[in-house]
């Protein structure tokens, strides 16, 4: 009997991993400008040891650009300020090159193409989308920001990458949200018609 209630037990631990992976990975995040156009998406995927982050935006200045997830999940513009700092449980400094870095939530600089698009995956060894001190989704979640100009990869606090430009709320709420963004583009065509 007792052996029986241990499977039970471990069975039903398993069930509710997968339906956990399930509903957090993959978990799509929309990014908006400071005037809250959407423009682009970010879409985290939970791997072994890591998360994936595909990231599809446009509208931006051709060139690199810092990217890093924030450790609160608030965009208020015009500065996305509210985001806080880095995310970085383990107290690191900043920067992949860094000798006593990197934050949990630094990744490589985004290049974005002469026609303002840019579209690359990037990884964020370590973070997760489960429940543990490094998942992006504890308590209320966190962010993901793009900045205006490259991070140099070691300046302390945030790489010299200049403002904020671009913030996507990284939790469940904003992964599970079903309406469509407006199209700034669209609005667009239709004043010139």
């Amino acid at each position: 009997m007792h052996r029986l209630l241990i499977c039970i037990l471990i069975f039903t631990s398993v069930l509710l991993m997968a339906c956990q992976e399930e509903s957090r990975s993959p978990l799509e995040v929309r990014l908006y400008n400071a005037d809250q156009d959407a423009v682009g998406t970010a879409t985290f995927k939970n791997q072994q040891d890591k998360v994936t982050v595909q990231v599809k935006v446009e509208g931006l200045e051709q060139g690199l650009h810092g990217i890093h997830v924030h450790e609160f999940p608030k965009c208020e513009g015009p500065d996305f300020q509210t985001a806080g700092n880095h995310f970085n449980p383990d107290g690191k400094e900043h920067g992949l090159m860094h000798p006593e870095g990197a934050h949990l939530g630094d990744m490589p600089n985004i290049e974005v193409k002469a026609d303002g698009t840019a579209d690359v995956e990037l990884e964020l060894p370590g973070a997760s989308l489960m429940d543990g001190k490094n998942s992006l989704l504890r308590e209320d979640g966190t962010s993901i920001i793009i900045h205006e100009k490259l991070d140099d990869g070691i300046s302390q606090p945030g790489g010299n990458a200049g403002a904020r430009i671009v913030c996507g709320v990284i939790s469940l709420d904003e992964g599970k949200n079903e309406t469509e963004p407006t199209d700034p583009t669209e609005t667009n065509k239709k004043e010139e018609e």
